[in-house]
């Protein structure tokens, strides 16, 4: 029970403003549900001149809907109330050899939906070569140059599986007559059935939500990037401070939800 989305997309920027955009992307006006980004570590192998970056994102999540709608009543024991997550971001960037490569992963609610998504930034020539506008604090936006993303995520839903394997695990060592054996491998069957059946339903509300994240993903890295190009690096922390004011208000307030 597992379910793939892939896709992909082309930036009509330079590598090294979309390799920026990326690790400044959070607040923006399509992302208000992060709250914040901790780096937990980073390091630069100055053989392979690469950088490898830890982060943590706390975002204003919540199990979907459709998803609760699935579950037994109380089988989150009132945590869904919680109303936000952690979410581990890993990335390597190679501004030499022109690539990046980032995981980001559910810290939270694993056992209910696993969500798995890896990307893979590069830099690819661009046909619509055009003149090179100005740029500020030495970001280069060359039109001859432009960056492509693959996304691969994979869904995985856990929910019942060590029921399951509890079920198998007494079935094999019963030691009941053969009748019995047959009524208990009938349930058995029925039992996995029905389990494997409501994973395949949450991984598929889970594919649905991923979309949609992937395309406001993509709407909030154009905005960061506009940004970059209208007004480099004051440009965009001028709008992440927009931005996290009209999220949480001029005093922060709202950072800690109610």
């Amino acid at each position: 029970m597992v379910k793939f989305y892939e896709s992909f997309f082309n930036y009509d920027y330079s590598f090294p403003a979309v390799s920026l955009a990326y690790f400044l992307r959070y607040p923006n006006p399509y992302a208000t549900h992060v709250l914040s980004t901790d780096v937990i570590e980073r390091h630069f192998d100055p053989y392979t001149q690469r950088l490898s970056t830890t982060r943590l994102h706390l975002k204003r999540s919540k199990i979907p809907p459709a998803v609760l709608k699935l579950l037994p009543k109380g089988i989150l024991g009132g945590s869904s109330d919680a109303g936000q997550s952690y979410v581990l971001e890993t990335s390597v960037v190679d501004a030499k050899e022109g690539w990046m490569k980032t995981e980001t992963r559910n810290l939270e609610w694993t056992g209910i939906l696993s969500v798995v998504e890896k990307q893979i930034y590069r830099r690819t020539p661009n046909d619509q070569a055009d003149e090179k506008p100005s740029t500020r604090d030495l970001i280069d936006f060359p039109r001859s140059e432009g960056t492509d993303v693959t996304t691969t995520t994979t869904l995985l839903s856990k929910y019942g599986q060590a029921k399951m394997l509890r079920r198998k695990t007494d079935s094999a060592s019963s030691s009941s007559a053969s009748i019995e054996e047959d009524v208990s491998t009938r349930k058995g069957f029925f039992s996995t059935w029905s389990t494997q059946s409501l994973q395949r339903s949450i991984e598929g509300v889970g594919l649905r939500r991923t979309r949609t994240a992937l395309a406001k993903s993509k709407d909030g890295m154009n905005v960061v990037l506009d940004r970059l190009r209208q007004g480099g690096l004051v440009g965009v922390l001028d709008g992440m401070r927009r931005d996290h004011e009209a999220a949480f208000g001029p005093d922060g307030s709202r950072k800690q939800l109610q």
